[in-house]
């Protein structure tokens, strides 16, 4: 389900889909975007599975009304059912969704972890922020570079 966040437009308008099972982290993510002034269409699933359904179209997600093509996929790494390594994976095989920017997060990572989702093809990696504050900036930022430095298919 969209949610509108933003008091003030920074940019053009986009889609992100953010892949999370933590309920407070997608709450914490809209009260964030709102703070940062952005309003971007933000739209949730709580795993992989729903993730490439959307992606694909599937399911509850096939008219398109319901699954907005997102510009940018932030990636929960540890979700059930499907992970984010498992549905990196999949986003990959898919021709059509090849180019779609994945930006990856988790709490707890190793270094390991971080050159796994790069040999995967995720476009970025990111530390889940330890506060409200950090979690704002964060995503100024990633509206900043994936919105507003950066050329993105379709733009």
């Amino acid at each position: 389900m969209p949610i509108s966040v933003a008091e003030e437009k920074t940019g053009p308008m986009a889609t992100i889909l953010m892949a999370d099972d933590d309920e407070d982290d997608r709450l914490l993510a809209c009260e964030a975007m709102g703070e940062a002034g952005l309003s971007h269409d933000l739209r949730f699933v709580s795993d992989g599975r729903e993730l490439v359904d959307y992606l694909t179209r599937r399911g509850a997600y096939a008219p398109p009304a319901a699954a907005p093509r997102p510009a940018i996929v932030l990636l929960d790494v540890n979700m059930p059912r499907m992970n984010g390594w498992e549905a990196l994976v999949s986003i990959r095989r898919h021709p059509e969704l090849k180019g779609l920017p994945v930006v990856m997060m988790t709490t707890a990572w190793t270094d390991r972890e971080v050159r796994r989702c790069y040999e995967l093809g995720a476009n970025s990696f990111i530390q889940k922020p330890g506060s409200f504050g950090e979690l704002v900036r964060i995503l100024e930022n990633v509206d900043r570079y994936w919105f507003g430095t950066v050329s993105l298919p379709g733009a």
